[in-house]
């Protein structure tokens, strides 16, 4: 015999039945709530970044593979994604997403166009204790901290709020995953710091760029939201 449980569902299953002719109609209403629902909660993950020249990410994608020997335990950023955040977003909605827009086009109509020299090898938080693996700036620094300070300020009002620590310019090439070989990373950290002081990694920045970035299993991509060019000099 059928339990208490089984009988209750079947009679809630036969008072939620529908006549064979509002089948549709309540399909067609479940699909708009279900859209609904979904167009209501659903954001996107952005960001605000300075794009990198491609001879600029095959340049980094080699020293990714010098820093590969090191048999560390590092997810490497594929060259193709590799850049300079300037500010992440988060998650952000349609109406937050047009302001963001705006605010980009000010900030750039009021910059110049400059330059970036890459020269640099470091982690944070320590070189000693690599959990983030970056390339920092010899030029260009002071420009991109201006950018990031004007961005803050424009974006709090659209309530994203500030970032807690101080900004340091610096393009992320990998991150530790566990401490597997971290002593032979450290070696090559060390031995390769001057390498690219002796290479000329320089390009000019002439647009800012808002991404979207969508997470997968296979790692994020990344889709161009909206660019603003800097005044040209």
């Amino acid at each position: 015999a059928p339990t208490g449980e089984f009988r209750s569902r079947r009679k809630c299953e036969r008072s939620l039945a529908a006549p064979e002719g509002a089948k549709s109609t309540l399909s067609e209403k479940n699909d708009r709530f279900i859209k609904g629902r979904f167009a209501k909660n659903s954001g996107m993950r952005t960001f605000i970044a300075i794009e990198l020249p491609q001879q600029i990410q095959n340049a980094l994608a080699k020293l990714q593979e010098q820093l590969k020997q090191s048999g560390a335990d590092v997810k490497w950023v594929e060259p193709i994604n590799i850049h300079l955040t300037l500010k992440f977003l988060g998650e952000i909605d349609e109406q937050q997403l047009n302001k963001i827009k705006q605010v980009i086009e000010e900030i750039a109509a009021d910059k110049d166009a400059f330059q970036i020299h890459i020269s640099s090898l470091g982690a944070f938080p320590h070189i000693t204790s690599p959990r983030v693996i970056w390339v920092g700036l010899y030029s260009g620094d002071k420009e991109t901290k201006e950018i990031v300070a004007t961005l803050e300020g424009k974006i709090e009002k659209i309530g994203i709020p500030k970032e807690d620590h101080t900004f340091s310019s610096h393009i992320t090439i990998g991150r530790s995953r566990s401490p597997k070989n971290k002593e032979n990373l450290v070696q090559l950290l060390n031995k390769l710091a001057g390498i690219l002081t002796a290479e000329n990694l320089e390009f000019r920045i002439s647009k800012i760029t808002l991404f979207k970035s969508s997470l997968s299993p296979k790692g994020p991509t990344y889709e161009v939201l909206h660019q603003a060019n800097l005044k040209a000099t």
